[in-house]
């Protein structure tokens, strides 16, 4: 590849929209282009690496029996309605009518178009098990796009999906998967990926785990256990909170006007938010029914535990007068709580001496004791843990960490299958459905994710698995004769056994070398005068970690050596 043929200009200015690095690089290396929000045109330099990590991940796939397939994107709707998905999942599925009239949807997930498929082809036990997968677009209308392709509308992602006639024969293939993608994300060079046990979500099923890449940069909190390895999404964690005991005393009223928050109430009483008892009013989306929560004054509610828990969704309650309530001074002492469903968080079960709300304007409770003054008969797991909480499994203190998603496995169960009533026979004519998981990837996502965790303060530092080219030749002073002669001699010799880029740009040192930063290929090799004037060329890897000068008919060797040692 010649560089002054190469579409997508490099620039050294930061974007004034981006704050991720990631971002930043893919925009200034010319890796990427916003076409809307959330939607991106890729440019070669990262089609060659999604080329690469999808070499990478068929070849995985391949490894654990998987089939590929190609599902379409555009579905009919009725495929969704039967699996129940069509009115369940929210503005985030792009619906749309065709020109006959007919409902269509783009498809952001097909584990309804597998089974569609699946249902047809494995009517008997004789296939079972098996896996489909696909590497296709797709489309969510994400309303949150953030960080160029860390979270995106459109997308190109490996979806696969597995059939089984046992429980146990599908535990066993969901072990393989995720060792199977454990050596995925070791392959293309992301050295800080966990498993961390996560919410099912919109998915469904019964068990299911999250790949995290442990970043600043993530949106996502774990929580981990660095002496048990206990590791789960905040969506699903558990942990128990420090009590500190405290002597009983009499149940005192206190005057507070004007104060409604945990911060306020806290400074105003001179305590702190673990002796106070927070109030959380949601409503049900399918009724409109109030939810309270009471918790300890430092904890939030989890709001994933909570939908759990009703059977609903929920949001944020607004409607406080036709509730009853009084807001900013709800307590659990004396609550008339009408038609509202109440739940007690753990943090609460033992507790004495809390402050709490009166239930009446500008009046706070002090010395609540929960065993003496309340009649609570169950406390539920419904609140965030926090760092610093105890390990429920070996008590010792959890990190809250950030993380970024770059993959998902599921136990789906039946839930798939019994709703678009896919059958198959077993050895004895009886009819059974059979059991599903699947496993998915962002191609787009991972890429993103490797330069979060592979870049200098120049640019992506591509670790050789997934880098767009292996080899990148600079010519500096390349009006010389002499210089673009062994430049494109060293270009055509090379490139029968490495992709190479080749800077044949009359461009200063200083343009060739922040632009070769940008494109981060692992190792560069510099034509310069003053060096091929001695016979020498000079080779320096991406990371600034090898340095050689060495002769020019040697340089062909001397690159092969030192890429077989670069990662």
């Amino acid at each position: 590849m010649l560089l002054s043929k190469l579409l997508g200009e490099r620039y050294k200015e930061k974007p004034a929209d981006a704050v991720l690095d990631s971002h930043i690089f893919l925009l200034r290396g010319g890796y990427i282009r916003p076409v809307s929000n959330g939607i991106f045109s890729l440019l070669t330099p990262a089609r060659r690496i999604t080329q690469k990590i999808e070499k990478i991940i068929r070849e995985e796939m391949d490894s654990i029996g998987g089939q590929e397939v190609l599902f379409p994107v555009v579905l009919p709707a009725e495929l969704w309605q039967e699996s129940g998905r069509y009115d369940s999942v929210g503005s985030e599925l792009l619906r749309l009518r065709d020109r006959t009239g007919r409902d269509m949807l783009l498809g952001m997930t097909h584990e309804e178009a597998a089974v569609h498929l699946a249902r047809s082809e494995a009517k008997s036990h004789m296939k079972y098990p098996f896996m489909i997968y696909q590497i296709q677009t797709k489309f969510r209308d994400e309303p949150r796009a953030r960080g160029g392709l860390i979270r995106v509308r459109e997308f190109t992602m490996k979806d696969a999906y597995s059939f089984h006639t046992s429980e146990a024969d599908l535990e066993e293939y969901y072990e393989e998967a995720l060792q199977a993608y454990h050596r995925i994300f070791a392959r293309v060079g992301l050295t800080h990926v966990i498993a961390v046990k996560s919410d099912t979500g919109m998915m469904g099923g019964r068990t299911a785990h999250e790949f995290m890449v442990l970043s600043d940069a993530g949106e996502d909190s774990l929580i981990l256990c660095d002496s048990c390895g206990y590791q789960a999404n905040m969506e699903v964690g558990v942990s128990s909170a420090e009590k500190a005991p405290r002597p009983e005393k009499e149940i005192e009223e206190v005057l507070t006007p004007g104060v409604k928050t945990i911060e306020g109430l806290s400074s105003f009483l001179g305590i702190t938010p673990d002796g106070t008892t927070k109030a959380a009013v949601f409503s049900r989306c399918d009724n409109g029914r109030p939810v309270v929560v009471f918790l300890r004054g430092d904890r939030t509610v989890n709001e994933t535990k909570l939908r759990k828990l009703t059977g609903a969704d929920i949001q944020p309650f607004t409607s406080g007068e036709d509730a009853g309530f009084s807001f900013g001074y709800i307590g659990p002492y004396g609550l008339a709580a009408g038609d509202a469903q109440v739940f007690y968080d753990l943090s609460l079960q033992g507790e004495t001496n809390l402050v709490c709300g009166a239930n009446k304007d500008n009046y706070h409770l002090k010395n609540v004791s929960v065993p003496r003054d309340l009649n609570i008969t169950d406390f539920y797991d419904v609140s965030k843990a926090c760092d610093g909480d105890a390990c429920t499994v070996c008590g010792a203190p959890l990190a809250i960490r950030r993380g970024i998603e770059v993959g998902n496995i599921f136990q789906l169960g039946t839930q798939y299958t019994k709703s678009m009533n896919m059958t198959y026979t077993d050895e004895n004519g009886a009819l059974y459905h059979p059991l599903m998981g699947c496993y998915g990837i962002g191609v787009g996502r991972l890429l993103a994710c490797i330069l979060e965790n592979s870049h200098d303060a120049y640019g992506p530092v591509w670790p050789k698995a997934v880098a767009p080219w292996q080899l990148h030749i600079c010519m500096l002073n390349s009006a010389k004769p002499h210089i673009r002669e062994a430049g494109f001699s060293l270009y055509r010799e090379l490139s029968k056994k490495y992709e190479v880029v080749l800077d044949d740009r009359d461009a200063t040192a200083g343009v060739q070398f922040a632009d070769a930063d940008l494109l981060g290929i692992p190792l560069r090799l510099i034509v310069s005068p003053r060096n091929l004037d001695g016979g020498m060329v000079e080779l320096v890897s991406r990371d600034k970690s090898i340095r050689e000068t060495v002769s020019v008919d040697d340089a062909a060797s001397a690159a092969r050596r030192l890429l077989e040692n670069i990662r």
